[in-house]
């Protein structure tokens, strides 16, 4: 970059801004000197882990002059192999972003307008201490709220320790809506993890609304396994991508099948008819590792139906076709397809599974998978191995713990209104507002802007009015942080310590090390070591909860149970995975590091450790349910069925079958008898009445966008829909003859309207969207954010409706319809 090109960036940044020190002699540095040099100095390389999404990539970060100029892939780490998405290479805008909180702050007026008065830490803790004793000594632990939102490792298990210790009962997640698959995963294979898809080896991949060349898991990998696939090996995969909208992945696919919002278990479970019916069917693996696909009889004698004759019965390809808008003849030809081609994996994820029949949806597209025999093979689903870190030592709980822990929770995860579910973030609004069970008194949020990213977000705004004293520890003043009493905020992920225990990985454990590339460039604090400085000043049980002094010391903890677990390798070239493999099949391992301190100088220099080694068919871990094997009939469904019943005839009132069938009613399960615990298409619910609101709205997720963190970066604010030539605004995507009979034109001005709203946006005619489907991209539409992020865009949440699959306390994101007129 040339100076007078830099000199123009920098003005557009600085203006009307007043930043840091560090950022002004940052950009004083860069502004010296002429012609292509901006910047003189040493040069030197540090790599960490990204975090600009779930993907784990490694990264390395070029410096010059100790300043971090570039980031690049690091060709070491296993996951990205020295690749990086268009997110993780801009996140140097994250660190220098002119709107980042330089210090703690503490509100002066009233919630959400924005004015603030510097204070010290001192100031700061002292409060946040204060409270939180004050509600130990009333014997209320149980009012603090823990917001926490999509990460991962020790953080996360030093959160959850805290909270257990202090003893609330209150920690809550907003990514319970990735929670969806790890709970099917529970319910057939008794497994509560998110599994791996091994693409790279598979032969066929069916995918029911996975964008996963966007923004899966992780981009950078599946992009990896997608150009293996295709031309890396003799036998080239075929990928078939079923999904309302003709996506990044519909395109790149052999072949996209539109089908009509909510109905892939139809779809699914008509696929299976032509494998069962055909007998493409791995008979040898359904007979022996997997329980109700015949019908049988229980211990006592009672007779169940199994999925075969379910399937037989109920979804034949006509009945199929008439649900989905699907032709018969296809889907006869992608039964024979999965069936005739080994290995084949179907997955479905957010596309497919956010209605109000998620949890069914999962599951019959996860029986495909038992059927064809892919469990547990090379191309097939995987289970992952864990990364070995030491596990947090056992909390030590006081009376007044043990008290609070004892309570409800606030979001009512894992009581009859939610009986599956961990947590349940968007059911705390109106739980908080009645008071039911109770209402927090304080509330900490790390990682997470519900005020943003929920559902209805106005009712989360009111609801926090209604707890007392609100901390957060965002970086930035987004939507959320602006209503919180105090801020205290973190570094970057350029500026900390961090682990990666990267999941769903490759099926063996991946390791990532996020370490600092420069020193703080704020008065900012990692929130781990602010969590044990509150343990410390408590006191009691909750510092004996959590001894070290620092969150590195905690890392160095955690890292310690790697080292000791004697296998696996620190993060190389490829060419060294063979040989890793091809010893430690011969029960060699040969490890470059001598004692602990090497093994972490090692982690620092290379950036991650793995265990390249799968063993494949260990069935007694692939399948914990109650019968050992893959259920297509979840017993484990119907234990927690009878176990609620059961305590609900307790009470005298009803009789055990009243009690089951008010279960289900409150759960919106339509269907009874087998069927409730066997892969069935449930009808889904939709919010407003189609005669006035004729279409479906379906949000999706661009790559340049993870949800809603990035949208305070302008480097991918103007990559964000190159598909229509569109950047820096929303945008909703209309089937041209849809908008021709509404009179719309390309790139005009509307109002989408829901029972719950409207927003103003504009209308691109894209021949990829569904007749009757109206497709927008989530995660513009900020109210705060910074000046790259708000009042650009709208956010299609205000206009959804609150809708559940309740039964896993799952969020329905596409339950809402719409209707559109000219603005």
């Amino acid at each position: 970059m040339k100076r007078r090109d830099f000199l123009k960036l920098a003005g557009g940044v600085v203006a009307g801004a007043v930043l840091s020190q560090p950022a002004l002699r940052f950009l004083e540095t860069l502004s010296q000197g002429g012609g292509e040099r901006v910047l003189a100095g040493p040069e030197s390389w540090v790599v960490s882990s990204c975090q600009q999404c779930t993907g784990g990539c490694g990264i390395r970060v070029r410096k010059i002059a100790g300043w971090p100029v570039r980031i690049e892939g690091n060709p070491l780490h296993p996951i990205n192999r020295g690749g990086l998405c268009p997110k993780g290479l801009g996140g140097l805008q994250v660190l220098y972003d002119p709107d980042r909180i330089v210090g703690p702050l503490q509100r002066k007026g009233k919630r959400g307008e924005g004015q603030w008065q510097r204070i010290s830490w001192e100031e700061a803790l002292s409060q946040v201490a204060s409270k939180l004793q004050a509600l130990r000594e009333q014997n209320k632990p149980h009012t603090l709220l823990v917001i926490g939102g999509q990460y991962r490792g020790l953080m996360s298990g030093l959160l959850q320790q805290f909270v257990q210790a202090f003893g609330s009962p209150n920690y809550v997640s907003t990514a319970s809506g990735c929670e969806g698959t790890p709970l099917i995963h529970y319910l057939m294979q008794g497994v509560r993890e998110q599994m791996v898809y091994d693409l790279e080896n598979t032969n066929y991949f069916l995918s029911f609304g996975c964008s996963f060349l966007e923004a899966w898991w992780s981009p950078v990998r599946q992009l990896y396994a997608y150009g293996h696939m295709r031309q890396g090996r003799p036998v080239r995969g075929k990928i078939v991508q079923v999904d309302p909208r003709l996506s990044v992945t519909a395109i790149k696919a052999n072949e996209w099948i539109p089908i009509r919002p909510g109905t892939d278990a139809a779809l699914a479970l008509g696929i299976a008819h032509v494998l069962i019916k055909e007998g493409l069917y791995n008979q040898e693996f359904v007979e022996e590792h997997t329980f109700g696909f015949e019908d049988w009889t229980d211990e006592r004698g009672e007779k169940h139906q199994g999925f075969k004759n379910l399937v037989l019965q109920e979804y034949s390809p006509g009945t199929v076709s008439r649900i989905t808008g699907v032709p018969v003849e296809t889907i006869i030809r992608l039964g024979r397809e999965f069936g005739e081609t080994s290995p084949a994996v179907a997955a479905g994820e957010r596309g497919s599974t956010l209605y109000s029949n998620g949890v069914y949806t999962r599951m019959a597209i996860h029986a495909l998978n038992a059927l064809v025999g892919s469990i547990d093979v090379p191309g097939g689903v995987l289970v992952p191995r864990e990364v070995p870190l030491t596990p947090f030592p056992p909390v030590k709980l006081d009376a007044v713990a043990r008290k609070g822990l004892n309570m409800p929770r606030l979001d009512e995860a894992g009581t009859t209104r939610f009986p599956l579910a961990t947590s349940v973030i968007q059911a705390l609004p109106e739980n908080i507002q009645q008071g039911k069970p109770y209402k927090p008194e304080v509330a900490l949020l790390y990682y997470a802007n519900p005020c943003f990213s929920r559902v209805q977000p106005d009712l989360f705004r009111q609801a926090l009015d209604q707890i007392p004293f609100i901390v957060s520890f965002s970086p930035f003043l987004d939507e959320t942080t602006m209503f919180a009493d105090l801020v205290l905020p973190d570094h970057t992920y350029l500026e900390r310590w961090q682990d990666d225990p990267v999941s769903p990985s490759l099926g063996y454990p991946v390791f990532g090390l996020r370490q600092p590339v420069i020193e703080p460039l704020y008065d900012t604090r990692h929130t781990g070591d602010v969590i044990l400085e509150l343990a410390r000043r408590l006191g009691g049980t909750v510092a004996k909860s959590l001894p070290w002094k620092d969150f590195q010391e905690v890392l160095r903890f955690g890292v310690e149970g790697i080292y000791k677990a004697q296998r696996g390798y620190i993060a190389g070239n490829p060419s060294e995975e063979f040989w890793y493999r091809l010893f430690e099949k011969g029960g060699i391992w040969a490890p470059s590091y001598r004692s602990f301190e090497e093994f972490w100088e090692q982690l620092q220099e290379k950036g991650g450790w793995w265990d390249p080694v799968y063993q494949y068919r260990d069935w007694n871990r692939v399948f914990r349910t109650p019968s050992g094997r893959f259920e297509f009939y979840s017993r484990t469904l119907a234990q927690e069925l009878d176990r609620l019943a059961q305590q609900k005839a307790e009470s005298g009132q009803v009789s055990l079958e009243e009690a089951r069938d008010q279960l289900l009613a409150s759960w919106k399960i339509t269907t009874r008898g087998d069927l409730v615990f066997l892969p069935h298409y449930e009808p889904p619910r939709f919010i407003g009445e189609e005669k006035e609101y004729p279409l479906h709205l379906v949000t999706y997720k661009p790559m340049a966008q993870a949800g809603s963190r990035s949208a305070n970066q302008p480097y991918l604010q103007d990559i964000l829909g190159p598909h229509l030539y569109t950047r820096w605004d929303s945008w909703i995507e209309l089937n041209p003859e849809t908008a021709r009979e509404l009179g719309i034109e390309d790139g005009e001005e509307v109002w989408m309207e829901s029972p719950l709203g409207k927003i103003r946006v504009r209308a691109h005619l894209y021949p990829g969207a569904m007749p009757g489907v109206v497709n927008m991209p989530y995660g513009l539409g900020h109210t705060a954010y910074g000046r790259w992020a708000k009042g650009r865009g709208a956010n299609p949440n205000k206009i959804l409706g609150k809708e559940y699959c309740a039964i896993g306390g799952l969020p329905a994101f596409f339950s809402t319809r719409v209707k559109l007129s000219k603005a």
